[in-house]
């Protein structure tokens, strides 16, 4: 059977994040990728000018039309938008029995919100307990946790294990240093994912290329260990190849080697 993938998420029409960035993944991953569309965005490397966020009846009738006819081995959550869309995501998680990867994507790259604030308590209280696993980065777990932001990634990790979170892959590339990964669950204890800090600004997309690669490796069949570390080596490659394209904060490579 081919493996399948379902991105759930925002599009961002430059083509380095959100729906675009997680098609591109999944079809280097050798993964047929299948996209639900939340909210619209004008943006570029420079700036993002406006979002819509689409109804939540549309963003329901694009679910469930996949699912009724091509069921996705994994599902990817980007941007959501509002805290209707991330119920539903939740109900139909439940209803489906979804493998979720949730991207709790909160904020652009070029810091516009991307997530009201109540779209951010309904995460918590309704799609973070279904979810497969969670990859928030560091601000990410900050607002999930109601903390500052003054954990290192295995105590946020161990915070979101006690808010009843299945596994956690927190994404240390906002610490200091090397960029360090930390995988948690309850069964499989902690894992360290390290890389080399590539001196660029391009990294658009990069959250979202990350979890996408991950939600391709699973949906495949690798074990979570197997699919970090592949995505984890990807998207450090991604980086480091980047086309340089833009005036602003450029996107991967997504034609990079795995």
């Amino acid at each position: 059977m081919v493996p399948i993938a379902l991105t759930i998420a925002g599009s961002d029409p430059s083509g380095g994040a959100g729906i675009q960035a997680d098609l591109k993944t999944f079809h280097q991953f050798g993964v047929y990728g299948e996209a639900v569309i939340t909210l619209l965005t004008v943006q570029n490397t420079l700036t993002v000018d406006r979002i819509e966020v689409m109804p939540v009846d549309l963003v329901r009738d694009q679910i469930v039309a996949v699912l009724n006819d091509i069921p996705p081995n994994f599902v990817k959550t980007g941007a959501l938008g509002s805290a209707e869309i991330v119920k539903l995501v939740a109900d139909l998680t439940r209803q489906y029995k979804l493998n979720v990867i949730v991207d709790p994507v909160m904020i652009s790259k070029h810091g516009s919100p991307l997530m009201t604030e109540p779209a951010r308590q309904a995460m918590i209280e309704h799609l973070l307990p279904v979810a497969y696993m969670v990859t928030p980065n560091f601000p990410e777990a900050a607002a999930i946790c109601g903390g500052e932001y003054d954990l290192t990634a295995r105590g946020y990790a161990e915070e979101m294990l006690k808010m009843g979170v299945k596994r956690v892959l927190v994404k240390g590339g906002h610490g200091e240093g090397a960029p360090t990964d930390v995988y948690a669950s309850a069964s499989e204890g902690f894992h360290e994912f390290k890389a080399e800090r590539i001196d660029t600004e391009n990294t658009h997309g990069t959250g979202c290329t990350f979890s996408a690669a991950i939600t391709a490796e699973l949906s495949k069949g690798a074990g979570v260990i197997e699919a970090i570390t592949q995505a984890k080596r990807f998207v450090t490659e991604a980086i480091r190849t980047n086309p340089d394209l833009g005036r602003g904060i450029g996107p991967l490579n997504h034609h990079a080697r795995i």
